[in-house]
C-alpha cells in the first residue's frame, strides 16, 4: 500500500492543502474543483493548461483522501462581448454585437448559433482529445435554469455589505454608476451596465432607469448577469466548489471575491495562483490576439504527452511558450518516462501525466534525435526514417512503435517548417578542418558494430586533445555547426548507430570538401 503523503511534487502539496481543509469542515459526499473560461475568444493553451494542472491535483487528492471529486469546467458564456478578436473571420458582422452576452453573439464561423457556443464546442473538444475528466457548465444555462436563484438571492439581501468591499476598489467615476447587477434589455438582449436606483429584497427585483423611464427587472432566471467578480463568488457558493486555480492576473479578483463568497455565507476555494504564459517577446498570451502556440500548433509539431509535461513543470514560474521550446520539452518528457521504469515515483511528472500508469516506453530514442535523422536522410517517408532509426534499436514494443511513428511525423513537420529554413553550415578554418578529420579518423578505426558509447567515447577523446580540452562543449559546437548547421545536435554515438558508421562518416566528409 502507497502512502502518498510521503510525495511532495506540487500537485501532491497542492492536495494535502485541500485535505487539511476538508479535514476541518463537514463531511461532503463529493469534493468540487473548478475552472473558469472566459469565451470571448478561441480557447487558448492556457485554458487547457489550468483544466490539465487542476486534474492533476484532483488525482492527487482521490489517492490521499479516496473521496469521490469532480471537475467542473465553466464557461462564463452569458458575460458581455467587449472586443472583437483578432484571429477570426466576418470581424465586422461582430463588431455589432458588443455588450451582448456571448450567447447572443452570432458564430463568425458559421457553424454554431452563437460565438459563445462556438467556443465552447472548441474548449470541450480540445479536454476530451486529451482524455481529461470534467463536467462542462454554460453561465447561460445555469442563469436562465434559475440554478442560480438561491445564490442570488443571497447577493441581493446582502446587496450593501457588497457595494462597501467592492466600490473601495474602483475608481472614483466607476464608483457612482457600478452595481453587482446588469440587467439584460428585453427588447434588444443586450446587457446593461446601468445604476441601480432601489433593490427590493421581498420581490428580489432591482430598479434602474432606460430610455429615461424607471424599470423594475427581477435578478433571477437570467434576467441579469452579475459583475463578473460577484458572479465567481456566486458560482463557488452555489456549486461549493472547494478549489480553483487561477492566473496571477486575477490575484486581486480572488481576494475580493473571496470576501463576498464569505459575505453570503460560504466559504472561498482553496487556490493556486499560477504565473502566466508568455510569447517570445515576452508578451502575455491573449484569446483577442493569438499570440503564442495553440494546441493545434503544438501538435502539429510534438507529441501530446509533450504539452502536457510543460504544463506540469513550475506553475508559478512564468515561462515562455513558443515554437523553440517544444523539442525540449518533448525530450524531457521521455526522460522522465524512462526513469518511472526503473522506479514508478508518484513524484515524477510523468507519474501525473499518465495517472500512475506506466506506458513503458524504454527506447532511448528522443525527438532530438528523430530531427536530426530526419535533417540529414533528405527524406520524409516515416518508413525510411523508421528503417534508420532500426540501426540502432532492432526490435520495439508497439508502445515504442506508437510513441516513435507520432515523433516522426511530428518531427517531420517542425523540420520543414523551424529547422530547415534556418540551417547554416559552418566552413571550418585550416584548423577546425584538421581537427573533423581527426574526428573521422576515430570513427574509421572502430568497429560499426561498435556501441553507441564506444563512438562517444572515441569523438570526445580527440575534443580533449584539442583547444576545446577546457570546454569540451564548444568542441561539439563545431562538429554540429559543421554537419548539422545547427548550434546543437543530437549525442553524436547514438546518432552514428542511426545513421551508420560509413554514412556518418560520408556525411562528415561531404561537410569538409565544400
Amino acid at each position: 500500500m502507497i502512502d502518498y503523503n510521503n510525495y511532495k511534487s506540487w500537485p501532491f502539496n497542492e492536495a494535502k492543502k485541500l485535505l487539511k481543509r476538508i479535514e476541518k469542515s463537514n463531511k461532503k459526499e463529493k469534493i468540487i474543483f473548478e475552472t473558469g473560461y472566459g469565451p470571448s475568444g478561441l480557447p487558448h493553451i492556457g485554458t487547457f493548461g489550468e483544466v490539465l494542472r487542476t486534474n492533476m491535483v484532483r488525482f492527487c487528492f482521490e489517492k490521499l483522501s479516496g473521496l469521490k471529486t469532480d471537475l467542473i469546467a465553466f464557461s462564463d458564456d452569458m458575460d458581455g462581448f467587449r472586443k472583437v478578436p483578432d484571429n477570426v473571420p466576418n470581424k465586422d458582422k461582430l463588431s455589432n454585437y458588443l455588450d451582448y452576452p456571448l450567447t447572443s453573439v452570432p458564430d463568425p464561423f458559421n457553424k454554431f448559433d452563437s460565438f459563445g457556443e462556438h467556443n465552447n464546442s472548441k474548449l470541450v473538444e480540445f479536454l476530451d482529445r486529451f482524455k481529461l475528466p470534467f463536467t462542462f457548465q454554460s453561465s447561460t444555462q445555469a442563469y436562465k435554469t434559475g440554478l442560480f436563484n438561491e445564490t442570488i438571492k443571497k447577493i441581493l439581501l446582502n446587496y450593501n455589505d457588497i457595494l462597501n468591499v467592492v466600490l473601495p476598489t474602483l475608481g472614483e467615476e466607476r464608483r457612482k454608476t457600478y452595481s453587482p447587477f446588469f440587467p439584460i434589455n428585453e427588447k434588444t438582449g443586450k446587457i446593461l451596465q446601468v445604476p441601480v436606483e432601489e433593490i427590493n429584497t421581498e420581490n428580489f427585483t432591482i430598479s434602474y432607469y432606460e430610455d429615461g423611464k424607471i424599470v423594475n427587472k427581477s435578478v433571477l432566471d437570467g434576467n441579469c448577469k452579475l459583475q463578473w467578480k460577484v458572479d465567481w463568488a456566486m458560482r463557488w457558493a452555489a456549486f461549493g466548489v472547494d478549489y480553483e486555480m487561477c492566473g496571477k492576473d486575477l490575484t486581486e479578483s480572488y481576494v475580493l471575491s473571496s470576501k463576498i463568497c464569505r459575505i453570503i455565507g460560504s466559504r472561498p476555494p482553496e487556490n493556486l495562483i499560477y504565473e502566466l504564459f508568455l510569447d517570445e517577446n515576452a508578451e502575455k498570451i491573449s484569446k483577442s490576439k493569438g499570440n503564442g502556440i495553440s494546441i493545434d500548433d503544438w501538435l502539429k509539431y510534438s507529441i501530446e504527452e509533450s504539452l502536457s509535461m510543460f504544463m506540469y513543470q513550475r506553475p508559478t514560474t512564468a515561462k515562455k511558450l513558443y515554437f523553440d521550446v517544444i523539442p525540449k520539452n518533448t525530450d524531457e518528457y521521455l526522460s522522465h518516462l524512462n526513469k518511472l521504469n526503473e522506479n514508478e515515483n508518484p513524484d515524477n511528472p510523468s507519474w501525473h501525466i499518465h495517472k500512475a500508469i506506466n506506458p513503458k516506453y524504454n527506447s532511448k530514442i528522443n525527438y532530438s534525435l528523430i530531427l536530426n535523422v530526419i535533417s540529414v536522410c533528405k527524406s520524409e517517408d516515416p518508413e525510411i526514417i523508421m528503417g534508420l532509426i532500426k540501426n540502432y534499436q532492432s526490435v520495439f514494443s508497439d508502445v515504442e512503435k506508437d510513441y516513435i511513428y507520432r515523433m516522426i511525423d511530428c518531427g517531420i513537420n517542425y523540420f520543414r517548417d523551424f529547422i530547415q529554413p534556418n540551417l547554416k553550415f559552418k566552413i571550418p578554418n585550416p584548423d577546425e578542418l584538421s581537427i573533423l578529420n581527426e574526428v573521422i579518423n576515430k570513427i574509421s578505426i572502430l568497429d560499426a558494430n561498435s556501441s553507441a558509447d564506444e563512438f562517444q567515447t572515441a569523438i570526445f577523446s580527440v575534443g580533449k586533445e584539442t583547444i576545446y580540452k577546457e570546454n569540451i562543449k564548444d568542441f561539439f559546437k563545431l562538429i554540429y555547426e559543421v554537419v548539422f548547421g545547427q548550434e546543437n545536435g543530437p549525442r553524436l554515438g547514438s546518432f552514428i548507430k542511426i545513421f551508420t558508421k560509413d554514412k556518418t562518416i560520408e556525411l562528415i566528409n561531404s561537410k569538409l570538401n565544400v
